[in-house]
């Protein structure tokens, strides 16, 4: 004898070893014996073979019609069996009762279950529903095989085209349109990207990493509210100093400028400037809310997100000719550049020029400061910083400039709305001139003399601290040991980051004796660090991308396929004259830092940005190895 159980859901059938009323022993045409329930026998029978049983009935039950049926069933729980009877119009067979048992199990939406062997039929409502349903998932998926098809084609389906940013930044994996468009990325192994892009809806690269950007730090765009730009305070003390300041030609946030007064019979008064936003922005103000939104200015190749409205930028920034609000601090300076005394002021300071280094270093450079200088404005005032900061540089035991590393500025020619159609010009300079050592002295003197003051004075500040090699942000006075001073606190740029902002709010309240804008322990002082610090490095990050986009691009305009480096460690060079790292396999295991060698430029992905080199040979000679720079 054999039966038909249910087990797993699903249909066996069986020899019967052993009856033992509750449970039987049965016999698997696999030769495998197992112990079921007798609840779960359906049916007995001796025939047909219990191997051939479901093999025989499955094609009976394929045509059976699940409409038919369900026009043929009363309402009400039945039994397969009862039902089988109904249908054939006699006692059913083996093979016919468990054809209509497979049809009836075959067909939830018409028939619902009840128990062993028993079905209802659905109500026409919920059957109308679920049929519709059903409908609707087959048409769905007949228009995913279609999306596919096109996608692989790298022909663009209307429907994706508007999911693109969605696809790209948060895809939606509910959505019909998000799994075809997956299924053609992993069928043709493409990424996301690269497969929008071979479709056409990415415009450029540089459009994707841009918007990736702006979609994760930007959401609601780079727009500011209309907000009223602060006025100049008119009642400071206006300072008897001609100052001047030392930037590139593009920078338009100037935050930070010079003086030297000449003292006979004692050395000088050097004065060091930075602009006051602090002194317009109040905490907790609407600019206050931009500014700590932003955390600091973006910056990238030919374009630049700026923390602050241009407006409040253009009435604090210190532009030449005028007369600006400026936190700043005088060092009595001895004519051994020994710093014999120094005090700090809020006030007015007039600015005399904006002192651009294209136009200054062809004549105060390396090679002219131990020469007459020519006759140029402030000539005499730069001669005389550039000494005091070799002089603050032996005193810190540290160098200002990392030797070896040069600074690289990277000009887009063209308008980016169009980015393929501009072109980049990437110039190389040589790092730790005269110019930005007696710049980067004067910033460190500041910023560690300041953080000093505000720790002898239990002023809460934000630090920059490095302990065991490591760089971060405290609200302790920790010392900064890469830069050789007890503390450090970023305070000269406020137009441009935050936590020099929230510190010069703290230091202005310093000076003029008022209550700090945080207290020790703030849990709002700590929250803005932690922000800062985690932003700063996002946008850093995206700067350092921006950059090696454009590197890969002026390897495409100048269509390199050959380029010289210089390996900083294993497998990892530097590239001449570009701002690059790149790993390199096939480079050989012996070859250690300094190691000059040529490497082909095999494949440029912008979409990556990636880029692909092979090693090629050694060239003759070595450079030292360098270490990476902290930011003043």
């Amino acid at each position: 004898m054999n039966v038909l159980f249910e087990e797993d859901g699903g249909f066996k059938a069986g020899t019967i070893l052993t009856d033992n009323e509750a449970s039987l022993q049965v016999e698997m045409p696999s030769g495998k014996r197992s112990k079921i329930k007798a609840a779960t026998v359906l049916l007995r029978f001796a025939s047909p073979a219990a191997a051939a049983l479901l093999d025989q009935a499955t094609p009976v039950a394929e045509e059976i019609e699940a409409d038919f049926l369900w026009e043929c069933v009363s309402d009400g729980e039945f039994s397969f069996l009862d039902f089988a009877r109904d249908y054939y119009g006699h006692e059913p067979a083996p093979v016919e009762a468990t054809a209509v048992l497979l049809a009836l199990h075959a067909a939830p939406v018409y028939f619902h279950r009840k128990g062993k062997g028993r079905f209802k039929k659905a109500p026409a409502d919920i059957l109308a529903a679920a049929l519709a349903s059903l409908e609707k998932k087959r048409q769905q998926a007949l228009a995913m095989e279609g999306w596919i098809a096109a996608l692989k084609e790298f022909r663009l389906p209307a429907e994706i085209a508007a999911l693109t940013d969605a696809l790209l930044y948060a895809p939606d994996r509910n959505k019909p349109e998000t799994k075809a468009f997956e299924t053609a990325c992993a069928e043709t192994g493409l990424t996301a990207s690269q497969m929008l892009f071979k479709c056409g809806a990415i415009k450029s690269p540089y459009t994707l990493h841009y918007k990736r950007f702006l979609h994760e730090q930007f959401p609601k765009g780079t727009g500011f509210p209309n907000l009223e730009a602060p006025g100049l305070p008119t009642d400071l003390p206006r300072a008897e100093v001609r100052a001047f300041s030392i930037d590139d030609a593009n920078t338009t946030e100037i935050d930070d400028a010079l003086s030297v007064t000449w003292l006979p019979g004692i050395g000088s008064r050097i004065g060091i400037h930075i602009a006051a936003p602090g002194l317009a922005i109040e905490h907790g103000s609407p600019l206050d809310g931009v500014a700590r939104a932003r955390l600091s200015t973006v910056y990238m190749p030919g374009n630049k997100i700026t923390m602050l409205p241009d407006a409040v930028v253009q009435n604090y920034t210190l532009a030449g000719g005028v007369d600006c609000p400026a936190v700043s601090l005088y060092l009595t300076v001895s004519d051994t550049f020994e710093i014999v005394a120094h005090e700090s002021r809020v006030e007015m300071v007039h600015i005399a020029a904006n002192l651009r280094h294209h136009e200054v270093e062809p004549w105060f450079n390396a090679e002219t400061v131990n020469g007459p200088l020519p006759d140029e404005p402030f000539a005499r005032e730069l001669l005389h910083l550039w000494h005091f900061a070799n002089a603050c540089e032996g005193r810190r035991g540290k160098p200002s400039a990392v030797q070896g590393i040069n600074d690289y500025n990277f000009a887009i020619v063209g308008d980016l709305a169009d980015p393929d159609a501009c072109s980049v010009e990437i110039s190389e300079r040589k790092r730790g001139s005269p110019l930005d050592k007696l710049v980067a002295e004067l910033m460190i003197v500041a910023n560690s003399t300041w953080g000093g003051l505000l720790a002898e004075q239990n002023v809460a500040c934000l630090y920059r601290a490095q302990t065991q090699g490591k760089v971060r942000m405290t609200t302790s006075p920790l010392p900064h040991e890469g830069l050789g001073v007890p503390q450090y606190a970023w305070m000269t740029s406020p137009l441009r980051r935050y936590c020099d902002l929230v510190n010069q709010w703290q230091l202005i309240a310093c000076l003029k004796g008022e209550t700090p804008a945080f207290a020790q322990k703030s849990a709002e002082l700590f929250a803005a660090m932690r922000d800062f610090e985690l932003t700063y490095a996002a946008y850093a990050d995206f700067q350092r991308l921006m950059e090696r986009y454009w590197c890969l691009r002026w390897l495409q305009q100048h269509g390199m396929t050959e380029i010289d480096a210089t390996v900083r460690r294993e497998q990892l060079v530097k590239l001449d004259h570009l701002p690059l790292l790149l790993r390199v396999p096939s480079l050989p295991a012996d070859l250690g830092p300094g190691r000059r060698v040529r490497l082909a430029v095999e494949s440029i992905d912008l979409l990556g940005p990636e880029l692909t080199c092979r090693y090629l040979s050694i060239l003759d000679e070595a450079l030292p190895e360098v270490e990476v720079e902290e930011e003043m």
